[in-house]
This record gives C-alpha cells, structure tokens and sequence, in this order.
C-alpha cells in the first residue's frame, strides 16, 4: 500500500520560507518521479514543482521558479519542497504525488496522493 505523508506547513509572514518534506512508503521510491502541487480555495490544483526518479532533472511552474526548489533523497524515500520568498498567493494546501513516469511531469495524472499540508502566507 502506498502512502504518501506531508509534512512542515504552517503558518509564515510574507517573504519567509517553508520547508515542505514528503515521505513515502509502499512503493520502489527511486523508481517514481514525485511532483508537489497546489490548491488555494474556490481554485483549481495547479502544479508547482516536479522531480524525475534518479533526480537528474527538475521542472517548476512559472510562478515560482527562482523562489522553490524541489529535491529528493532516495535513500531516505524523501522528497523536499523548500520555499523562499513566500508571498500572500503561494497561500494553499500543498500536496505531494508520485507517478511511474518520467515523461509529462508537469500534468497532473499521478497515481497516488497524499493528504496534503496548509501552507499560509500572511502579508
């Protein structure tokens, strides 16, 4: 059985940073790419930010591109969002996902899921 569980959101002023970590279970970590997305309420999820299995390669929305990183430690079945600079809209539920896949990483076709972590940012 695969989990997913997110950790490290809360509440922040704008221009701090976050660090969001995902810990997986249940499944061949390294094998999966693992993707952080996003959803503010009355939005849509949109996606932030992506990490390809072995970590060679790495994708962010636009939005916050130079202000996230996204990192994985496979030995530790790990994937970390770190978050700088955070403004007002970065406010949402933050939720970590895996897919087999490599390809295509900026969709949101995953297939798991986990519960998700608030993030808050006040101004």
């Amino acid at each position: 059985q695969v989990q997913l569980v997110e950790s490290g959101g809360g509440l922040v002023q704008t221009g701090d940073s976050l660090r969001l970590a995902c810990a997986a279970s249940g499944l061949t970590f390294s094998s999966y790419a693992m993707g952080w997305f996003r959803q503010a309420p009355g939005k849509e999820r949109e996606f932030v930010a992506a990490i390809s299995g072995a970590g060679g390669s790495t994708y962010y929305a636009d939005s916050v591109k130079g202000r996230f990183t996204v990192s994985r430690v496979n030995a530790k079945n790990t994937v970390h969002l770190q978050m700088n600079s955070l403004k007002p809209g970065d406010t949402a539920v933050y939720f970590c996902a895996a897919r087999s896949s490599q390809f295509n990483l900026m969709r949101g076709d995953y297939g798991y899921w986990g519960q998700g972590t608030q993030v808050t940012v006040s101004s």
